[in-house]
């Protein structure tokens, strides 16, 4: 009879490679001190809505860094499977990847996604990426799958847009067509986000028919939007609409709300928009690329999907 040992126990990282561990808010600080490090802004708005509604990875800075504080993050959101594709598979968008400048190019940044893809579990991951980190993304195999720009400046008023549908301030009773919208227009669930969105901006929208007698509250919605605020500007984010035309004019109804800057993310599938918007005032030829992980494409309906909530959620 023979007895079989049980396997050795994986080894522990080296001292020098501090392993990743879970991030919650009491590490929001660390975590805008490695944007600064970076020359990114200290997003704090953001970053905690990304520390709640998604998980935080980070890596503590070894012994006998004089700097301390997290030398490296990122941020995964998970979404549901979608509702109507035969790919059951659920969704889950990378955001935030971080590596301090002092230990940038030793294998850090690459050890993050490894792990992002590992807790993602197999679903289908997307992503936002700079030139800078586009390399580091196409070696884990993820594939080019769109461009988008950031714009920036103040909107200026504009003469009737065309839109279907009158544009008002989302209300309770449209939570329900709202996420019926967002799940087919996104692809999947992102309820535990959506929901969030009435305390997250400034301003949220719907375009929707005038109130009929016997027309239940929130029905026949053909889009919405919403502002929120970000570090000396306002974003224009997520922005989901039937055509152009409905999202130029939740675009204009928020606009005139805001007493600043704007923000949009703008994909360039959308060129004829983009180009409404710069004839409009905003400007800026900052590009990213959207990457995929798994899959040919992003999930969903990139004809009524105008604008990302952020670009580290989607």
């Amino acid at each position: 009879m023979t007895s079989s040992r049980p396997s050795p126990p994986p080894p522990s990282p080296p001292v020098s490679a501090p392993p990743v561990r879970r991030l919650t808010l009491a590490d929001l600080p660390a975590c805008l001190d490695l944007a600064a490090d970076r020359g990114w802004t200290r997003e704090e708005h953001k970053w905690r809505l990304l520390l709640t509604a998604g998980r935080g990875y980070g890596v503590d800075a070894p012994d006998g860094d004089p700097h301390g504080g997290l030398i490296g993050a990122y941020v995964l959101t998970s979404y549901g499977p979608p509702r109507t594709s035969p790919d059951r598979r659920p969704r889950a968008s990378v955001g935030m990847v971080l590596v301090a400048a002092r230990h940038a190019r030793r294998g850090l940044g690459r050890r993050l996604m490894r792990h992002a893809l590992e807790e993602s579990g197999g679903a289908v991951a997307f992503l936002t990426a700079t030139s800078y980190g586009r390399p580091l993304y196409e070696g884990l195999g993820f594939v080019p799958v769109g461009t988008t720009v950031m714009l920036t400046g103040r909107l200026a008023p504009a003469p009737g847009t065309g839109a279907s549908a009158p544009v008002r301030d989302a209300t309770a009773a449209d939570l329900p067509a709202v996420l019926a919208l967002d799940a087919e227009v996104f692809g999947a669930d992102r309820t535990h986000l959506i929901a969030r969105l009435p305390s997250f901006a400034d301003h949220f929208v719907v375009a929707a028919p005038r109130a009929e007698p016997g027309r239940p509250p929130g029905t026949g919605l053909t889009g919405f939007a919403a502002v929120w605020p970000n570090e000396g500007t306002a974003v224009i984010g997520p922005v989901v609409a039937e055509d152009e035309a409905t999202a130029r004019a939740l675009i204009t109804e928020l606009a005139s709300r805001v007493d600043g800057p704007l923000r949009y993310d703008a994909d360039l599938h959308h060129r004829g928009l983009v180009d409404w918007l710069r004839a409009r005032g905003l400007e800026g030829d900052s590009t990213t690329t959207v990457m995929v992980h798994g899959a040919p494409d992003v999930p969903g309906d990139l004809d009524r999907r105008f604008a990302p909530y952020s670009v580290a959620l989607g």
